[in-house]
């Protein structure tokens, strides 16, 4: 039996996690919580070393008593989880809460945006502030009408200070639109303008930008679609004016993906690599946001795997968070070097 062929396709297929040597470390957040589905993390460095995730809990996600929850890492593990925000109002009905997203500007304090309400097309925005790396929050601020912050992704630091927030618009019309645009604010959610929409919403139905560093002022978003494919849209002036909005080669099955570039000037994408189901949930790298190279599956058994956040930390290794089968968050870091 000649076994080359066989020989061939075991080396030339990306390599499971565990098994992978550019994985360092592994873990779920926690074992044991007082909810029993969450989903949508979000994980930032608030200092060298130091870090913050966060996701939304409960019974199951658009259920009333879904809350935003924080753990902390600071070397020793990571801490017990603790709510720190939820659809409480006084006099009304309680309603869910979703899609944490992390932020640690360059200067001032943590930021973390969410939504509330029943639904995306009636939820709103919000934001607390955290001035000693997650431990104390602020009481939440509404955003203005309109404006609901980076909507799955974190947003991006330009080089004027002021932040870039990825953010996306799902209609009750029928059919529903999709639509992508981006929102800015230059004083850290204190006041706030946004563009257009990129998409019409039917021919690329997208949502969930992500956005990378090309080089020089080109940035470029990718991100979620109902045409089984990740999409892409680029602008030349840091996000001043965008392109037209195209699909790539990498299957979507309308799931959220995350992205970030690293520090050696490479975009790494974090994705399910199939067009239909949540499973596996893959790491792809790129040279030119074009050409993109299937390098790692972090999950392939049966289950959902999905809804990734990906930063890279001062000591250049990369950390994901995702969802595990709606009942924990894991956490996984790699070494960039080594992919």
């Amino acid at each position: 039996m000649n076994l080359r062929p066989l020989l061939f396709l075991v080396f030339a297929t990306p390599l499971l996690a565990a098994n992978h040597g550019s994985v360092v470390r592994s873990e779920f957040i926690y074992e044991k919580a007082p909810y029993p589905s969450c989903h949508a993390s979000t994980i930032v460095e608030t200092a060298p070393g130091k870090l913050v995730a966060s996701w939304f809990g409960g019974t199951a996600e658009k259920n009333p008593d879904v809350g935003i929850w924080v753990s902390r890492h600071e070397g020793s593990g990571w801490t017990t989880p603790v709510e720190v925000a939820n659809g409480v109002r006084d006099g009304a009905p309680r309603v869910p809460t979703w899609n944490p997203v992390l932020f640690q500007p360059k200067s001032g304090p943590l930021l973390l945006f969410y939504k509330v309400g029943p639904s995306p097309q009636t939820w709103w925005g919000e934001l607390r502030t955290s001035p000693d790396g997650g431990r104390t929050w602020s009481a939440a601020r509404r955003l203005p009408d309109g404006i609901y912050g980076p909507i799955k992704n974190k947003p991006v630091q330009l080089p004027d200070g002021s932040l870039l927030c990825p953010t996306s618009d799902e209609t009750n019309e029928r059919p529903s639109k999709w639509r992508v645009y981006f929102e800015r604010t230059p004083d850290l959610g204190a006041t706030w303008t946004k563009t257009e929409f990129f998409n019409d919403g039917i021919e690329v139905a997208a949502i969930q930008p992500s956005v990378l560093f090309l080089g020089g002022e080109k940035l470029q978003a990718v991100g979620r679609t109902r045409q089984g494919k990740v999409f892409s849209i680029t602008s030349p002036d840091l996000g001043r004016t965008w392109g037209k909005m195209s699909l790539t080669t990498l299957p979507n099955p309308s799931s959220g993906t995350d992205a970030v570039t690293l520090a050696d000037g490479r975009q790494l994408l974090v994705y399910n690599n199939t067009p239909k189901g949540r499973t596996p949930l893959s790491v792809a790298l790129s040279r030119d946001g074009v050409e993109w190279k299937h390098v790692l599956d972090l999950e392939t058994e049966p289950g959902e795997y999905s809804y990734p956040a990906v930063i890279q930390a001062a000591d250049g290794r990369v950390h994901i968070t995702y969802t595990w089968k709606r009942e924990k968050i894991r956490h996984v870091v790699l070494d960039p070097k080594r992919l």
